[in-house]
């Protein structure tokens, strides 16, 4: 039975080590999703926007800003040790222009729950008829009550 311990709690620290170690900034690019070629992945790199409050770490970056069709959607990662993430992002997250749109999102694609959730936030691309876009030089994205009381996104529209 003895020699089965050391091997156990070797096995044990492996794993307290990896879920307790800060992630750097080549895991977080590494746990996005593949892009499609070397152009979309740096232009994703460039648009990804980072939030640090709290115990959560919230990554954004949007997937189709420069070819919204009915919806603008938002990769979501969200990053803790402490905090449950089961919450609704669809809820907490509004989207406003320059020109002075909101919109509020319609949908969290995700799973819910755990320490390291990753979806896609969606959002409606026209309000009354009319696109959201036009004519706006700015977009925010607002997502409350993450372990924070507001995490603030900017990006400039294409």
């Amino acid at each position: 039975m003895k020699r089965y311990v050391l091997p156990l709690l070797l096995t044990t620290a492996l794993v307290l080590a990896a879920c307790s170690a800060p992630a750097s900034a080549s895991d977080q690019a590494s746990a996005e999703p593949a892009p499609v070629s070397e152009e979309a992945a740096s232009a994703n790199n460039s648009l990804t926007r980072s939030d640090v409050q709290g115990a959560v770490t919230v990554n954004v970056t949007p997937l189709n800003l420069d070819n919204p069709s009915d919806e603008l959607e938002f990769d979501i990662a969200l990053e803790t040790h402490s905090v449950d993430l089961s919450m609704d992002l669809a809820t907490l997250a509004t989207l406003t222009t320059d020109t002075g749109i909101t919109v509020q999102a319609t949908k969290w694609d995700a799973p819910r729950g755990g320490h390291h959730v990753e979806g896609t936030l969606i959002f409606p691309a026209t309000k009354d008829g009319k696109a959201i876009l036009d004519n706006a030089s700015e977009l925010t994205l607002m997502i409350t009550d993450v372990d924070a009381l507001s995490r603030v996104f900017q990006w400039t529209v294409p």
